[in-house]
């Protein structure tokens, strides 16, 4: 609650997305928005006895864009939005919001972006990004560097599955410790609901996440990799049970209250169940690009490093499996704009190449 002079402002969440309440008399108001998908946030140090309050505003086609709340007339003014390079017109784009039915029954949101066009001859090449974990809300943002992927017909698509806070503090607690796995079924349930209605295919779905997410993709390849053409596990967390048995790892014990204690059976055996390491099969999977950091101190270099190792030995494809290990980074790559906008290119001309795009 962000109590003002002249009347009270709510943040909260609903339908999957980030909304703004005015208090009018008895009755909370929600604020409107023109896009379908947006992120609004009250910015923070305002004084309380201002008549404007300044809200930030962006969506998945709209930079970040700065509004300021009349509290007397609850009219709203554009103060200035982010610039971006080169031509960008948003009218050529599209953004949705669609729903899938997970394993049991739960309705698990998506946000999707595409340019006007893309899926006029059928299903187009698709990036599905997750992440599910810790709470963290996969909200939409505006990323100009999308932007030249979109131009190529490319979907983007980010499955907003439980594990995070999207739909509220149950879904974040659907989607830890011994529910962990719902996160992965979430998952999976929109890459299908994406390949029943049309948008996608097998052949042109690629699955990324980082971290958490990448133990989330690292997962998913184990358990349906033939949905996918391509995964993408950046700095993942994969080896999931033997680091959470080694308490002298300083994150160790804090990561207990969000994976459980392998010291317990119970919680043992639930993290083994999905674990990427420990459920590697000798069967096809789908091309793999793992990137990892020397010096990274959250997710350790040999965990992607095991993993990789014992799918080279055990899959029985002729996919490639690539193993890129960054000798000066830590959990979040190279310093540097240019050279993380260099790693994040490899990442998509992966990506690209095995969905078949090319670079005309």
């Amino acid at each position: 609650m962000y109590p003002f002079r002249d009347t009270l402002l709510v943040f909260g969440r609903e339908n999957g997305l980030t909304q703004i309440w005015v208090l009018k008399g008895s009755e909370l108001e929600q604020i409107e928005w023109d896009e379908p998908l947006y992120t609004v946030s009250i910015l923070s140090g305002q004084s309380y006895e201002t008549a404007e309050v300044l809200i930030q505003y962006e969506s998945l086609l709209t930079p970040k864009t700065t509004y300021g709340l009349n509290l007397l007339t609850g009219e709203k003014h554009h103060l200035q939005t982010a610039h971006v390079s080169g031509e960008y017109d948003p009218s050529h784009f599209r953004q949705e919001q669609l729903w899938a039915e997970a394993e049991d029954g739960v309705k698990v949101p998506m946000t999707v972006v595409y340019r006007e066009g893309a899926l006029r001859s059928g299903p187009a090449p698709l990036i599905l990004h997750g992440y599910g974990s810790y709470g963290a809300n996969s909200d939409p943002h505006f990323d100009p560097y999308r932007l030249p992927l979109l131009e190529k017909g490319i979907i983007f698509v980010t499955a907003q599955v439980r594990g995070g806070s999207e739909m509220g503090r149950i879904w974040y607690k659907d989607g830890k410790m011994r529910n962990k796995r719902n996160t992965f079924t979430d998952f999976l349930a929109t890459a299908k609901y994406l390949i029943e209605q049309e948008y996608t295919t097998p052949s042109k779905m690629a699955a990324r996440g980082g971290s958490a997410g990448g133990l989330l993709v690292g997962a998913v390849a184990n358990m349906a990799g033939e949905l996918f053409q391509v995964i993408v596990p950046a700095v993942p967390f994969v080896d999931v049970v033997t680091t959470m048995l080694d308490a002298t790892i300083p994150l160790t014990t804090l990561e207990w209250d969000e994976w459980g204690n392998p010291q317990n059976q119970e919680d043992y055996f639930y993290m083994k169940s999905y674990s990427p390491y420990d459920n590697v099969e000798a069967k096809d999977y789908p091309h793999i690009y793992v990137t990892t950091g020397l010096n990274d101190p959250r997710v350790a270099y040999w965990e992607p490093a095991k993993w990789v190792a014992r799918l080279r030995t055990l899959k029985t494809d002729d996919n490639v499996l690539v193993l890129k290990t960054n000798m000066g980074a830590g959990h979040f790559g190279a310093s540097g704009r240019f050279n993380h906008l260099k790693e994040a290119a490899a990442s998509y001309a992966f990506i690209l190449d095995k969905l078949g795009i090319t670079a005309e």
